[in-house]
């Protein structure tokens, strides 16, 4: 397909849509799924792409934390919705946690593993390489994995989590803001037009493609979050499971074919760059935006209630991350590796029962301890992470020496 038939088509999916509010069109429900699935599928495509060309005035590890946050924020529409809604009506809490465990399992499970795969099935290399600067990503993702925990002991989502994780978010970007300033690499197509177009016609380009791809997500979130309770209504289809693999399949599929391009184009390191600063945005600022919306949308302060489904879901997932930490530790990322994390992640689709949902959670946890005590590689990347970390706040807090 044509750069430009890449752009008009992504153009058209949020467009008609766009279409069907304007009129005021109803459908059923399968088909409002479908509708506003593709709407937010293309404005995904044409955020990717307008973040892409804004990197080219601002620090990279920078770049890929916001190319990584507004790539998720057909994500963050969603699930922030079903917070939303939870404030006026509990019931919808569990949804709402199932669509943010969902999106960070698939992140790691699929996107991580097919960037490896990728790469490998293209040029026979058996291992993706990260540069250092990848390690502000992992320290932070270490430091909210270790903090999520937490949620699943309090039983509970409130503002104390959002300040914990914004607060590690707020030190991430700003980490990422100090790295030097690189030309982006564009992937040839519609990222590559933008940037031949004059400097000012450029910016307003990408300006007018986040205000029309935002649009297109505002309008779609609501109608698809709902279609998908409606539709496993409708066919009787468990809720929980639509909302916490379809939903993020559709919002998250335009990133990981992105990803895909680049790895299968010879770069898997700002493949894979790019998925870990999604996981540090979704694991820190989605999570951490759960509790401010609903307290907002009550009108009050108050904690969001898991029940036990909800937390064994949230425990998997700190456990996944916590192993997806460890193996990342020394900036490297086997097929081997991938494959494991791959296998692991689509053999629990088959166990939801809770017993099997804790035997998983515990085997990562397993896993990943053992990795940090058998591999000195993974061992001495985390204490150099923790140590620049610590050296780079000595400096800012003693700038004159």
């Amino acid at each position: 397909m044509s750069t430009t038939l890449r752009l008009i088509t992504a153009i058209l999916l949020p467009l008609q849509w766009i279409g069907i509010r304007l009129f005021d069109i109803h459908l059923p429900p399968q088909w409002e799924v479908v509708g506003a699935g593709l709407a937010i599928f293309g404005a995904a495509f044409i955020l990717s792409w307008a973040a892409e060309v804004a990197q080219v005035d601002i620090p990279q590890a920078l770049a890929l934390a916001f190319l990584a946050l507004v790539a998720v924020l057909p994500e963050y529409a969603v699930d922030i919705y079903f917070a939303w809604s939870a404030g006026k009506d509990p019931t919808y809490i569990p949804y709402a946690t199932a669509n943010m465990t969902g999106a960070n399992r698939l992140l790691i499970g699929i996107g991580w593993a097919a960037v490896v795969a990728t790469f490998w099935f293209k040029t026979r290399h058996r291992q993706v390489v990260l540069d250092r600067s990848h390690s502000i990503e992992l320290l932070h993702l270490a430091f909210a994995t270790a903090y999520s925990f937490m949620i699943p002991l309090k039983g509970t989502l409130s503002w104390i989590d959002s300040t914990v994780l914004l607060a590690i978010f707020v030190s991430y970007m700003i980490s990422a803001s100090k790295a030097k300033v690189v030309e982006p690499e564009l992937d040839g197509g519609v990222g590559e037009l933008l940037m031949q177009l004059r400097p000012n016609l450029r910016r307003s380009a990408t300006v007018a493609l986040f205000i029309y791809a935002g649009l297109g997500i505002f309008l779609a979130a609501e109608p698809f979050a709902e279609g998908l309770l409606a539709t496993g209504r409708t066919f009787a289809i468990e809720e929980f499971l639509l909302v916490q693999w379809l939903a993020p399949l559709a919002s998250e599929s335009p990133e990981f074919i992105v990803a895909i391009v680049f790895a299968s184009r010879g770069n898997p390191g700002a493949s894979m760059g790019t998925l870990v600063s999604s996981k540090v945005n979704q694991w820190t600022l989605l999570i951490g935006m759960l509790p401010l919306a609903y307290n907002l949308s009550a009108g009050h302060f108050g904690a969001m209630h898991l029940d036990g489904r909800q937390t064994e879901e949230i425990f998997l997932t700190a456990a996944q991350s916590f192993f997806a930490v460890a193996v990342l530790a020394n900036l490297s990322f086997s097929l081997i590796e991938a494959g494991l994390m791959f296998v692991l992640f689509a053999s629990q689709l088959f166990f939801t029962d809770p017993v099997s949902r804790h035997l998983y959670a515990i085997a990562y946890l397993v896993l990943g301890a053992t990795w940090l005590i058998v591999s000195r590689s993974s061992r001495q990347g985390l204490a150099a992470m923790v140590m620049e970390r610590w050296a780079e706040k000595k400096m800012t807090a003693s700038p004159h020496k």
